[in-house]
């Protein structure tokens, strides 16, 4: 029998809405609609355009209702940590903020002055980041306390959809674990840790598992969107990097780890219990929610967003380049062993710039032109992913012998090559669609047509071509 689901999945950069086909235990994927996802900076800070995100949903919907007969799921997956905040009658308080605001800058040292940051990382086993939902929540609380007083529900990114969607307001789990206020062991959010902090979480809602129905579409949006008012919609793993690891194609067994390659990198492995010890803590991982119950244990890194931000100071310049274009010059470029500090970039802007400057700063060779900063940007990369490799390998005991990319940066076949040849182990590269792939398998796992995550993952390998790249030294 075939069925079909719409995967939404909506990343810093853009969103697509996908038209997943399951017919004899193989995923075909068709792309319906793809939009920007371009963050809107007021007077009072960096904001996502929430609104307008929902009107593209709903688009994307319409064109799948041209397509498809009938629609048997409909799921929403997007980046992490971010979140929006309901009043008692249902309506934004103000638009959800953007993790790059300003308004988190020295947060977790302010935030640590009343928890550590030895008993935050006990309660939740998050790596200390300034985007974190937690820290963004105590910003609130230092700079608007109001805010708090009026929120009835806070809904993170994918929750906050899915509500538009149903009226339903709970936290899938996946999502809400990026948050640093939920606690993989307990599987309960850290409501002690906010009261001790000052905040009353009175407002957080239900937490629900991947692969939870959330009810039919509302009858408005199945009349505007041309559907049929029992067109459902589930929960998945509403964290993208959650969906993506679902569509990990691997074979079972621990010698393997993944890489989620996009704006950000995470990588990491999957385990059946967090690591939440003094060495993960020193290391700076992070223990997160997966689909299936499991933990992904695992280091955020700034991915290809410093390759994203040279690329837009470029197009500022009237240097457009393509990303094909763009690796070309780099693979065309002489090597180089000039390694930066992706950490210090984190902040938009004047990134070619900033670059050259680091290098000076800290003796190393300064790329000079556009296909030079790509190279040592990749090689960059590479090095960090040689880095979290080996911390992975100490803190779990287990030997990593495959590297899984997937996402969009899997077809970065420079930077496939590079991480095989930093690392010393093969890459499998693929599929580039796995969050999407993840996103709506896991919508068949709810519905029964797949029976388990390892079943999932035989699909994934049965449908979608993958690269290998071996270490040249």
């Amino acid at each position: 029998m075939t069925r079909r689901y719409v995967a939404f999945d909506l990343g810093a950069e853009s969103g697509r809405a996908m038209l997943a086909t399951l017919n004899d235990r193989k995923l075909g994927l068709q792309e319906l609609h793809r939009f920007s996802n371009t963050p809107v900076l007021l007077p009072t800070g960096l904001y996502w355009d929430s609104l307008r995100l929902f009107h593209e949903l709903c688009e994307g919907l319409r064109i799948a209702a041209r397509e498809a007969e009938k629609l048997d799921g409909i799921a929403v997956d997007t980046w992490g940590v971010d979140f929006g905040l309901l009043g008692a009658d249902g309506a934004l308080i103000e638009n959800p903020r953007h993790y790059r605001d300003a308004r988190t800058l020295g947060v977790p040292e302010k935030l640590f002055e009343t928890v550590s940051r030895e008993d935050v990382f006990r309660e939740t086993g998050i790596q200390v980041m300034e985007i974190n939902s937690l820290y963004q929540l105590y910003a609130i609380h230092l700079e608007a306390p109001w805010l708090l007083e009026y929120a009835h529900k806070l809904l993170f990114m994918p929750d906050l959809l899915n509500y538009f969607f149903t009226g339903e307001r709970c936290s899938e789990r996946t999502i809400a674990s990026t948050s640093q206020f939920y606690n993989p062991a307990t599987k309960a959010f850290s409501t002690d840790m906010l009261r001790k902090l000052g905040i009353t979480a009175g407002f957080l809602a239900k937490l629900v598992d991947p692969g939870t129905y959330l009810g039919p579409v509302l009858p408005q949006i199945a009349e505007q969107c041309g559907l049929s008012e029992d067109t459902d919609v589930y929960t998945v793993g509403g964290h993208d990097t959650a969906s993506a690891v679902a569509a990990v194609p691997t074979e079972g067994g621990e010698n393997w780890c993944y890489i989620s390659s996009g704006t950000w990198s995470l990588m990491g492995v999957e385990l059946d219990e967090p690591v939440i010890n003094d060495a993960s803590l020193a290391a700076n991982l992070t223990n997160e929610v997966g689909v299936d119950g499991k933990i992904r244990f695992l280091k955020n890194i700034a991915g290809l967003w410093l390759l994203q931000e040279c690329r837009r100071a470029w197009a500022k310049e009237g240097r457009e380049y393509t990303y094909a274009e763009l690796m070309a010059m780099a693979k065309a470029a002489a090597p180089s062993d000039t390694v930066l500090d992706l950490d210090a970039f984190y902040t938009p802007g004047h990134h070619p710039e900033r670059i050259q400057d680091y290098c000076r700063k800290t003796g190393q060779r300064v790329p000079e032109d556009a296909g030079a900063m790509c190279r040592v940007i990749i090689h960059s990369l590479a090095v960090r992913y040689k880095e979290v490799l080996q911390l992975l390998e100490s803190l779990t005991g287990r030997r990593i012998d495959v590297i899984h990319i997937v996402g969009g940066g899997s077809r970065n076949t420079l930077l496939n090559q590079m991480a095989a040849d930093v690392t010393g182990r093969r890459v499998i590269a693929g599929p580039a669609e796995a969050t999407a792939a993840g996103n709506a398998l896991t919508q068949a796992l709810s519905t029964g047509d797949v029976p388990s995550l390892e079943d999932l993952r035989g699909i994934v390998r049965r449908s979608f071509d993958v690269e290998e790249f071996s270490p040249r030294r």
